[in-house]
Parts: structure tokens; sequence; C-alpha cells
């Protein structure tokens, strides 16, 4: 498949990238990475199979409203979308992103325990994208207090006991995260189109783990089905 990769924003993306990068080819894919948010609407998009975000699109780097308006109308007509971790985030001039991606992290809002190894669990064995994926570790960061939104199909989880940390960063104001099963990859349709979505992914060794691997394989090959 032809695949557009948009990357960059505030995030390691230069640590994952390129791994990502690396073991789409190693799988057979075309892709191409860009940063400027014009691959949109000068061409490139309309040239590729599915799009791909590893991205964080907010201030100078947020979509403006043609850059909105293609991104919706080629996932409406019914191409994939694949979306990772942050890149869910859902804009507050852009409420309408959070009903193409399920929902995702929100400024303000949104937490993470600190960045640690933990087991994620695949919660719907039966699922499509779950296909030769078991229970595995990662080191990652587990999101919780996200938007979420109706009708999604959930079937990667991870549980988490509880405690007290700073929020998102050492030093924060430590809060009370809870105990319970949180979600982190999901799938939905947008219009005529597929939508994959991971809330894994954070850095470079996020992505390179070979469970994580598979899911967004998976994912990739789901949403062009």
């Amino acid at each position: 498949m032809n695949l557009l990769l948009m990357s960059g924003g505030r995030h390691p993306y230069e640590e994952s990238t390129p791994v990502l990068k690396q073991f789409l080819e190693n799988a057979g894919h075309i892709v191409t990475v860009r940063e400027d948010a014009e691959a949109l609407t000068d061409g490139t998009l309309n040239k590729s199979d599915a799009l791909i975000f590893n991205t964080l699109r907010e201030g100078d780097m947020a979509l403006d409203s043609d850059q909105q308006n293609s991104l919706k109308g080629y996932i409406s007509a019914g191409n994939g979308f694949v979306c990772i971790h942050i890149s869910g985030c859902v804009p507050d001039t852009w409420n309408e992103y959070g009903d193409i991606t399920g929902g995702g992290w929100v400024m303000g809002q949104s937490f993470h325990p600190p960045y640690s190894n933990f087991t994620v669990d695949v919660s719907n064995v039966s699922h499509p994208c779950a296909s030769d994926i078991s229970r595995f570790s990662t080191d990652d960061e587990l999101y919780m207090n996200i938007d979420y939104r109706d009708g999604n199909d959930v079937f990667i989880t991870a549980d988490f006991e509880g405690g007290v940390y700073g929020k998102n960063r050492a030093g924060a104001e430590d809060i009370e995260m809870e105990a319970g099963t949180f979600p982190l990859a999901w799938t939905r349709s947008y219009g005529a189109g597929k939508v994959f979505v991971t809330l894994l992914g954070h850095d470079g060794n996020s992505h390179q783990s070979e469970g994580f691997q598979n899911l967004v394989l998976n994912g990739v090959k789901w949403v062009n089905s």
C-alpha cells in the first residue's frame, strides 16, 4: 500500500517516526513522510491508500479549515485512517475531529501515570485487528480521562491498580489516578471510511515493541480492507 504518514509536533517524533516508517516498509508498504499539512490538500493524500497520523496538530501546526475538510472528505469517501497515541488529541476549535477518531487526549483534562512498563491485554480476541496478537508488555504511557465517544469497538486494554502521581510530568501537582481497565485501541467507521486508533506509541522505544508493531500493521491492513 501507498501510505501517507504525517509526523511532527510536540512529542518525540524524531524517535518514533523513523521506527514506524521502517517497520511499515519492512511489511512491504510504500511510506511517504510529511510534516507539513499541505500534504492533505496538495494531491498527496488522494494518491494514498491510507493516512497515518503520528503527529500532534496544535498551535502553528493545527489544521486549517481546508485541511480539515480534506481529511474528513478523504475518510468519509471510504479511505482508511490510522491514528497513533496523542494524534487523536481533540482540538478546542475542531470538536468534530473526535467524531472521526472516537476521542482521544484532551489538553488540560487527560492524564497518565509516569511512563513505565505495563501489560497490554487483548480484550476481544475475535476482533480482526487482534489477529496474531496476544498479551504483551511495553514501555509506554497509559492514557486516562480521555474524550471517549460512542461507537468504538475496543479490543485492546490495560489494567491499572491506582495511585497518586504528578499529573503527566515529574514535579507536577499530584492527583489520584483511580484503578480500572482502560481502552488502548479501537476501531470505528466515519462515513464510508474505516478508522483505527491506538493510544499506545509515545516514543521510539514504544514503537520498538513487537506487540505494538503487529497492532499497527493489523490496523493498516484493516482500514484498507
